[in-house]
């Protein structure tokens, strides 16, 4: 039996005491242990076999942006800050010389995964599954599964690595492409599609770009989105900084409806290359809803991949005429992190 039939739909989720309809709290507990992967839960060794079938060309694309690819300030996060310096002479050995280097960043400058820490209730200070992150908790030095079996710890991003590491099946949705050479062509959409006018990418617009990219969704998948913010974000022109001035990014619709039917296909995670997987409209006086945030993370404990590098994907994507692949991705392995880049690669 697979998740699809394993797990119930979005509408007969059971009822969770607080929740809005559609939380997923307790549904992957065992044994009386709190769950803290969320809908990893949906990759099994079955589905990671098929991934491992959609290699066909040997072609392997980096996932990842560069750390310092944004070039302007980027609200609260701090910029990578790389500092190379060459090893003591006494440390070496006769006739050989080396360098180290640290680096210190925001793990959310730059591609990203959000862990299921990365946002709470407002009310009651609660993510994915009833826990309760506090700075307290994620400074914890460990994270041994003896340690979440008593102490009920947090389902932080290094937590994936108990499992492995992320290895599923990747499926791109190359809505950019889709706009331009699509939608375009036939002069439906009117402007030139721009990552920056906060167009909302129904989950209608999603199937009917799967089916023109010839994509079957499958129980597990990872669903990428590409915008083309990225590029945006690393040369921007005086019409795309005109345009950030609106606050608007385009992205997956922000709706119960658009979470239904994640929820439904049993996504195992998703990722997109703008700063947040969903549409945007930010102002300073009601600020902007992350309705998809509170549902992907705080509900179905489901991460969201940000910023990342889905241009040379989408180049490969359509030179095989696949657009469906191999997907690994192994987050950084330190106790508490609230998110991490990626690491991840895609092969087809």
């Amino acid at each position: 039996m697979d998740a699809k039939t394993l797990y119930p739909d979005f509408d007969d989720l059971p009822k969770v005491e607080g929740q809005p309809q559609g939380c997923a709290w307790g549904l992957f507990d065992k044994d009386g242990v709190k769950d803290i992967y969320g809908t990893l839960n949906f990759i099994t060794p079955e589905t990671v076999k098929a991934a491992a079938a959609e290699v066909q060309h040997g072609i392997s694309v980096s996932l990842n942006w560069s750390l310092n690819a944004i070039k302007f300030p980027f609200g609260h996060r701090q910029a990578p800050v790389h500092t190379p310096f060459a090893l003591p002479a006494e440390m070496g050995t006769k006739g050989l010389h080396g360098f180290d280097d640290s680096l210190t960043f925001n793990t959310q400058y730059s591609s990203q995964w959000d862990s299921l820490c990365h946002v709470t209730h407002s009310h009651s200070g609660e993510t994915y599954n009833g826990f309760v992150p506090t700075v307290e908790k994620l400074s914890s030095t460990t994270s041994t599964k003896k340690e979440n079996e008593k102490e009920g710890l947090l389902p932080t991003i290094d937590r994936w690595h108990t499992r492995g590491g992320l290895v599923a099946r990747g499926v791109l949705i190359d809505w950019k492409r889709y706009a331009e050479e699509v939608i375009n062509s036939k002069g439906e959409t009117g402007p030139k599609w721009h990552p920056l006018d906060g167009y909302k990418i129904t989950f209608d617009d999603l199937e009917a770009a799967a089916k023109h990219f010839g994509v079957e969704f499958k129980v597990g998948d990872v669903l990428l989105v590409r915008t083309g913010m990225t590029s945006v974000m690393e040369n921007p022109t005086p019409e795309d900084f005109g345009k950030m001035a609106d606050s608007k990014l385009a992205g997956v619709e922000g709706s119960e409806r658009t979470a239904r039917w994640v929820w439904n296909k049993r996504f195992a995670a998703v990722a997109g290359d703008s700063a947040a997987f969903e549409a945007i409209e930010y102002s300073k006086e009601t600020g902007c809803d992350l309705v998809l945030h509170r549902y992907f993370l705080t509900m179905f404990g489901m991460s969201i991949g940000e910023l990342w590098d889905l241009d040379a994907l989408g180049e490969a994507c359509k030179k095989t005429g696949k657009y469906s692949f191999l997907l690994t991705s192994a987050p950084l392995n330190h106790p508490g992190l609230v998110a991490s880049p990626p690491n991840a690669t895609a092969v087809l």
